[in-house]
């Protein structure tokens, strides 16, 4: 309980600019919880899944390497599916998995940016209300002549801003560092995939339409 009143009371040193910093912090949360579930939705044992597509493809078994791939919710199967439904369409393979992997891959990159530009707003907004305080506390020697400790007292206050800000900077660039370093991950498999789906393919001896290839 002391731990809480303490917090509110260092929240409310830092000036109106906490505020907007407490607003960037809960969408940094936000954003964190909401990435995290998405990824987990379209990740995958790529080596595994790989695998087991190569295998039904040189054993030309288009039907149930389809089906191999609606059944897994990943990004990779996604994106191979793509490419395995063109085909059997007699459609062009590669235009079909490239676009299939753009917009996956747009969709993974969904609300990134916002963290980047909270990195840095955040900075920037503490550096505001460090300024803001550091004026009104200058301003002190217009009323109180003589008197160092109510200056420095206020200087103190007024970095509270700054470190806040600086706080939320480093959780917003370690949540973008994470998430993009998955987003790479699922990018990479992707193209692994199609790689296979397309150097498969080409071994067929035709491209039928409509039924499995035997």
């Amino acid at each position: 309980m002391e731990f809480l009143s303490q917090s509110f009371a260092l929240f409310h040193k830092g000036g109106p600019v906490m505020y907007f910093l407490a607003i960037c912090s809960l969408a940094v949360v936000t954003i964190s919880v909401e990435r995290y579930w998405y990824y987990r939705g379209l990740s995958t044992d790529g080596l595994k899944f790989m695998e087991k597509l190569k295998q039904l493809l040189a054993e030309r078994k288009l039907g149930e390497a389809i089906q191999f791939c609606e059944q897994t919710p990943a990004a990779v199967s996604q994106v191979s599916l793509q490419g395995l439904q063109a085909y059997q369409q007699g459609d062009d393979v590669h235009s079909a998995m490239e676009s299939a992997a753009v917009l996956t891959a747009a969709r993974l990159r969904s609300y990134l940016n916002y963290l980047s530009g909270i990195v840095t707003l955040a900075p920037l907004l503490g550096l505001l209300g460090t300024v803001i305080g550091m004026i009104q506390s200058f301003s002190v020697l217009n009323i109180q002549s003589g008197q160092p400790m109510a200056i420095t007292g206020g200087v103190g206050e007024a970095l509270v801003a700054t470190a806040a800000g600086l706080s939320v900077a480093v959780l917003a660039f370690v949540a973008n560092i994470i998430f993009t370093h998955r987003l790479d991950h699922i990018v990479t498999d992707m193209e692994q995939a199609g790689a296979i789906v397309i150097a498969s393919l080409r071994k067929w001896p035709e491209r039928r339409k409509n039924h499995e290839i035997a």
